[in-house]
């Protein structure tokens, strides 16, 4: 008896949660991998607060989001800027999304800085920890810089970088990695690189549109597109597009769910292989255009839509 008891009041408890609050034994959405309870939920706080859209304000806030969570091998060269960098306003830096062994920054011979993306510690605000890994760097000598505590206060990357959109280079590998590195050396990281080339999917980023990435996983095809816009709106969006079977980009393809990732929705479709993707740019063009449409209207959904919307709201993946 006591064990149904406790099932009926975690199940009361569950009911009474509001919309988009975190439940106590769900995972943290900061991807420590822990319970809520145990994390961010945890008495006292845990060692940042955790922030939802960390890259707000960022120049090309989505593709940022997805250099970090999809896309393979990608580097941007970023311009700094304001109080905090100081005399090193016109420093050389990269941002990329992964660096060898996951390293948060390095710092290379030349001088110039690459700042990683895809990195393994989780304080609360990427965008924090990217702000004080930068500064670090600025006044490191060569070699990887990185956090293993909790930055604390302090500038984020968008307080650190001047302009309105990324540079987003997609590169077929690694090989950027030891591309100002003498030849002499090169052999030396050849098993490490070849290790990493191996693990890298094929992956385009289209030019119609921002964001929107194909990319090839062997026995499929996927086009993964980051948006900008609240998830509510995009969503009832979407439905009403989907309920009028206007959602279908080229033949083959279908919208099979959407990732969440640090508070933007990402849309995925899978596509026939073959499609590739100059095949795309015209069609996601013209669906940015009816996605636009869709997102101007406010009336209510009809049942159909409410169904839609339900159905695309159940096939979603939480990244971060």
């Amino acid at each position: 008896m006591a064990k149904k008891s406790r099932t009926k009041a975690r199940s009361q408890v569950d009911q009474q949660q509001a919309p988009g609050e975190i439940g106590p034994r769900q995972p943290c959405p900061c991807g420590s991998g822990k319970r809520y309870k145990a994390c961010h939920g945890a008495a006292g706080g845990a060692p940042a607060p955790f922030v939802s859209r960390p890259f707000a304000g960022l120049p090309s806030e989505c593709d940022v989001v997805a250099m970090r969570e999809l896309v393979p091998a990608a580097t941007a060269p970023l311009t700094l800027s304001g109080q905090h960098v100081g005399e090193h306003a016109g420093r050389s830096v990269q941002l990329c999304t992964l660096l060898p062994m996951a390293a948060p920054a390095m710092v290379r011979d030349s001088g110039e800085i690459w700042l990683g993306l895809q990195v393994q510690h989780h304080f609360g605000d990427p965008a924090r920890d990217l702000g004080a890994v930068l500064l670090r760097a600025l006044d490191a000598e060569a070699g990887i810089v990185g956090l293993t505590d909790p930055p604390g206060e302090g500038p984020r990357l968008q307080d650190l970088v001047a302009g309105d959109r990324l540079d987003v280079t997609v590169h077929e590998g690694f090989d950027f990695w030891i591309a100002d590195v003498p030849e002499s050396d090169r052999a030396a990281l050849a098993a490490g690189l070849e290790q990493a080339n191996a693990a890298a999917s094929p992956t385009a980023r289209l030019t119609t549109v921002e964001a929107a990435y194909w990319t090839n996983v062997g026995p499929k095809e996927h086009l993964r597109w980051v948006l900008p816009e609240e998830e509510g709106p995009l969503l009832d969006a979407l439905a009403r597009l989907h309920a009028a079977g206007r959602d279908t980009l080229v033949d083959g393809s279908r919208l099979v769910g959407m990732f969440r990732a640090h508070g933007l929705l990402a849309p995925v479709w899978d596509l026939a292989v073959g499609t590739g993707p100059e095949a795309l740019e015209e069609p996601v063009e013209r669906f940015a255009a009816e996605l636009a449409e869709a997102l101007a209207d406010t009336s209510d959904l009809t049942t159909e839509q409410r169904s839609a919307r339900s159905g695309l709201a159940n096939r979603q993946v939480t990244l971060r």
